[in-house]
């Protein structure tokens, strides 16, 4: 099903913040998007919904993650706002209650958020995909990345995720959970088409 807008696409930005990891993630929900119907724009272009792929590992980051967030909603106060990622599991409570947030995706959940969208479109009202990080063995696969649609010329494969670690000074075992690796022939076929593709 395509969502439309006014005989147009509905029109999706993606704002990343943080690490290569986010980056990765943020260029397969584009793909997830576009692949389903909906046109992908630049950041600072006036858009249907801002998805703002936040960062939390340190207090600024945290930080930016909110104010951009809050500057998507003043950018246009009709948009949907999704806030995606580790932000959402270090406050995901806090971020619940805020007003400027429509959508919350934690980590492990951006796979769904093609339907995250749609159901809040169809339904109006507010939607949670977050789950306990910490209490998942699953890898989260999102797919391949598709080169078209990549803003950069170098393409990112990601082999695994989360921390065993736990040192005093870090939050990442704690938003992006226990170590979880990725099957080593999907790691294969997605590194075989990005490279057939340039």
């Amino acid at each position: 099903m395509i969502y439309e807008k006014n005989d147009r696409k509905l029109r999706i930005a993606i704002i990343n913040l943080g690490c290569k990891v986010n980056k990765y993630e943020s260029d397969s929900m584009k793909d997830k998007l576009s692949e389903n119907g909906f046109e992908i724009v630049e950041e600072d272009s006036i858009a249907d919904v801002y998805i703002v792929n936040t960062c939390s590992v340190t207090n600024m980051a945290q930080k930016k993650s909110r104010q951009m967030l809050r500057r998507a909603k003043k950018t246009n106060p009709d948009a949907i706002i999704v806030a995606a990622g580790c932000y959402v599991n270090a406050e995901h409570d806090v971020l619940k209650a805020e007003n400027f947030v429509d959508v919350v995706v934690g980590n492990n959940c951006k796979k769904d958020i093609v339907t995250a969208i749609r159901e809040y479109i169809d339904n109006q009202s507010e939607k949670d995909y977050y789950i306990d990080i910490n209490k998942t063995k699953e890898y989260e696969e999102m797919g391949s990345l598709a080169v078209a649609n990549m803003d950069h010329r170098r393409a990112y494969v990601k082999i695994q995720d989360g921390c065993n670690q736990f040192c005093s000074y870090c939050i990442i075992p704690y938003v992006r959970g226990r170590v979880r690796s990725r099957k080593a022939e999907d790691i294969v076929n997605e590194t075989k088409k990005l490279m057939q593709q340039g």
